[in-house]
């Protein structure tokens, strides 16, 4: 350094002890000042909130801005890696020349024992694209001064420079220009991940942070000889050794199954859950051990890995030195991450010795495979993981019928991965817990791309007819499809907000399972009609498609809009494959009536076989409604009472008709066995008992018997029953010659499933 610039780096540092309290702040979405009662008013007006009031002064807060909440989180991160020497503000800034003004501002500045890390960070308020070129360029030409700066502080220790952003969507070929120029790329999916994994692990995370950063690179003083055995299984070599936990977590990495790890696919592992890894850590702690083995791959490239055999009788099985890799993220562990990473703050971590079988350039996919043949003896693995993991698994398979259903998945995968795909934040994928809004399948996905003629069909070894977008192969065909979609369900997003609000919740039917199958097999026979004139999918853009195709788009979207509450409670709850053809059927026909043009292959003879269906079904559901309220009204009646339930709480009328109708009957029947006066009501005589009284229906009838919704009907209580007058009208005009309407239809879907009659259908 020229000594006419001192710099004193410690001055710019966070004492230790006050990382702690400075990781809260940091991750607290408000921004806190404490001022005097005087000056309450102009912070009011410049969009801060009274806190807490004291003695002589006040607490405002105010939510941070997007930049600063982002970097802030950034900064927790390192904190929470157990990075000891970090920035104390946003004052923090480097020499990297000569000159007085040869200083560079950095964000982030983190540093322990053997790294240091300098984080530029970039957000933005909603997803842009961005090519970071003025950036990289303008911290390429200071990183050669900054080095020696830093070299003077930290002589021994890696130095890493990190582009870090928020809302940004970025190309392969950015990443490759972030990579050539000698930074690492962090964005805010893998910000989130390191953040909970040191939630989980503690100052263990930074072992996988080490594996990104460094991969590759030599681990310093790491011991590389182990006794071991060779052997093989499986066609494949493997190495069984016994290994201190210390050495091995250096060198290992997991391939966690998330977005942070998204350009190491495949990738299989769930995250490291942290109650496990406390119980193996306290069994550790306590004498504890496991005499199962680790499973491992090591990657040693293009150099192979060393192995010096030592004299032994001949047998399969041969005894020797193996020299492991003394680098970074040279081995994944394929089973028994939460053995390993129980050891990580653990004092026995240096002497103990864990068993190991290392597998040696076992391809991902044979990891994938061993992975799942592991864990599906163990633990299951569920379908969702299944469906991501095959996504990787079977992209390369010599079954081009497998290499088709990765494709759909991997779309599945995109739109929600994707920074600016409308459905991002709303697919389950892997782990992912499900909610109000985050409740779309892959399975629904991979369903609507099946059946509609995106990519066509294919058997084990031979394409029989391609599809719209298919361009003889899972990677163009991917990288022409997946845009179009994006647009189509971005088009749809933007034109109904309250049900993209709404998700799966109350009132919300579009943005479900059921809804993206029918919009996936709408928007295909929307191309396959415009794909009849000038426009080709294979040649044209995403956005010249999507241009013939959106005026088709919109009478779909007017029809989504009008759905009345009812027939949307039966689209959603529609159950099956022939549930969601259905659903699939009125998004065509409301594109049909408005443009009759659109008329796919087979909607006319759906249309002529509709009203018999309707029949068939509503005659269904109508008798189970029946004998539903034959069996609860009579029971509601025994139990309040008593012997006496049938002449006390049916009404006069009824009772009358019932014993005369059931001598009738009786007198007729050869048999002994009579018919009993409860078996002649019909649907009009449990509506007459259900108003014949306020106080009983108050009791008995009002809880089960009232519509959601319809608590404060007009026309008083006996109103709150006009579902059955409806009910008794469909169900006169159903045992004669009458063909039911779909409005009816609808609304016997709803009131069956409202009495819990459809106990099958799902959202």
């Amino acid at each position: 350094m020229n000594d006419a610039q001192p710099f004193d780096l410690d001055s710019m540092l966070l004492p230790e002890k006050s990382i702690p309290s400075e990781i809260r702040k940091r991750l607290s979405p408000y921004l806190f000042e404490t001022i005097t009662p005087s000056q309450q008013l102009e912070y009011e007006n410049n969009g801060w909130i009274l806190e807490r009031k004291l003695k002589r002064s006040i607490i405002m807060r105010r939510t941070k801005q997007h930049d600063v909440a982002f970097e802030d989180r950034v900064w927790a991160a390192t904190a929470k890696l157990d990075f000891k020497k970090l920035n104390r503000n946003r004052q923090f800034h480097l020499p990297y020349g000569s000159a007085v003004g040869d200083r560079k501002q950095i964000d982030i500045f983190a540093a322990d024992d053997e790294v240091v890390l300098l984080i530029e960070c970039k957000s933005s308020q909603t997803p842009i694209t961005s090519s970071f070129k003025q950036e990289i360029e303008a911290m390429q030409g200071m990183r050669a001064g900054l080095i020696r700066t830093i070299r003077d502080q930290f002589p021994s220790h890696k130095i890493k420079f990190i582009l870090a952003t928020n809302n940004f969507s970025v190309t392969e070929a950015t990443i490759q220009r972030i990579e050539s120029s000698e930074m690492a790329y962090m964005d805010d999916d893998i910000v989130d991940y390191y953040l909970e994994l040191a939630e989980h692990l503690g100052r263990a995370a930074r072992f996988q942070l080490l594996g990104s950063l460094f991969a590759g690179s030599k681990i310093p003083g790491l011991e590389p000889k182990v006794a071991a055995i060779q052997g093989k299984m499986g066609g494949y070599s493997y190495y069984s050794f016994a290994i201190e936990p210390a050495r091995l977590l250096k060198m290992a990495y997991i391939l966690h199954r998330n977005k942070a790890n998204s350009q190491l696919m495949p990738t299989y592992q769930r995250l490291i859950k942290k109650t496990r890894l406390k119980k193996v850590a306290q069994f550790v702690d306590e004498g504890g051990f496991f005499p199962n083995s680790i499973i491992i791959n090591i990657e040693t490239g293009s150099r192979g890995i060393k192995f010096d055999r030592v004299s032994a009788p001949d047998t399969e099985a041969k005894l020797g030195i193996l020299h492991l890799p003394q680098t970074y993220r040279a081995a994944y562990v394929i089973d028994g991450q939460h053995r390993l990473y129980g050891y990580a703050d653990s004092t026995r971590s240096q002497s103990d010795l864990i068993p190991v079988v290392a597998f040696v350039g076992l391809p991902r996919s044979e990891q994938v495979h061993l992975f799942m043949q592991i864990n599906e003896n163990q633990q299951a693995v569920p379908k969702n993981l299944r469906n991501t993991l095959n996504a990787d698994l079977l992209w390369e398979s010599s079954d081009l019928r497998e290499q088709i259903r990765a494709l759909k998945l991997r779309i599945a995968q995109h739109l929600e991965d994707h920074k600016t795909s409308p459905l991002r934040g709303r697919i389950i994928i892997g782990e992912d817990k499900g909610s109000a809004l985050r409740c779309i399948t892959i399975d629904s996905i991979s369903e609507g791309l099946d059946r509609g003629n995106f990519i066509g069909s294919f058997t084990k070894f031979a394409m029989r007819e391609p599809g719209t977008f298919y361009k003889g192969g899972n990677e163009p065909t991917f990288r022409a499809l997946a845009p179009f979609l994006e647009l189509c369900f971005e088009f749809i997003r933007d034109s109904l907000p309250l049900q993209w609000e709404l998700g799966k919740a109350e009132g919300g039917f579009v943005f479900v399972n059921n809804g993206i199958v029918g919009l996936l097999r709408v928007f295909s026979d929307i191309v396959d009609l415009v794909c009849k004139g000038t426009v080709n999918p294979r040649i044209d853009t995403a956005e010249k498609v999507f241009d013939e195709v959106r005026v088709y788009l919109d009478p779909l979207v007017e029809y989504l809009r009008g759905v009345p509450h009812e027939e949307a409670l039966g689209l959603k709850r529609l159950y099956g494959s022939a549930g969601r053809a259905r659903y699939w059927r009125k998004l065509q026909i409301a594109i049909h009536e408005a443009t009759p043009t659109f008329n796919p292959d087979g909607l006319t003879g759906y249309l002529q076989d509709e009203a018999k269906a309707f029949n068939t079904e509503s005659f269904a559901m109508i008798r189970d409604i029946e004998m539903f309220l034959k069996t609860d009204v009579r029971r509601r009646l025994e139990d309040h009472f008593g012997p006496r339930w049938f002449k006390d709480g049916v009404p006069l009328k009824v009772y009358q008709s019932a014993i005369s109708l059931a001598a009738e009957k009786n007198r007729e029947k050869d048999s002994d066995e009579e018919v009993e006066p409860w078996d002649c009501l019909v649907l009009t005589d449990y509506q007459q008992i259900f108003q014949h009284n306020y106080q009983l229906w108050q009791e008995l009838f009002e809880k089960q018997y009232t519509r959601p919704g319809e608590e404060s009907t007009k026309g008083g209580w006996k109103a709150r029953t006009s579902w059955m007058s409806k009910l008794i009208t469909i169900r006169n005009s159903n045992a004669h010659t009458y063909s039911v309407q779909e409005s009816e239809y609808d609304f016997l879907v709803a009131v069956h499933t409202w009495l819990g009659l459809d106990k099958s259908g799902t959202s």
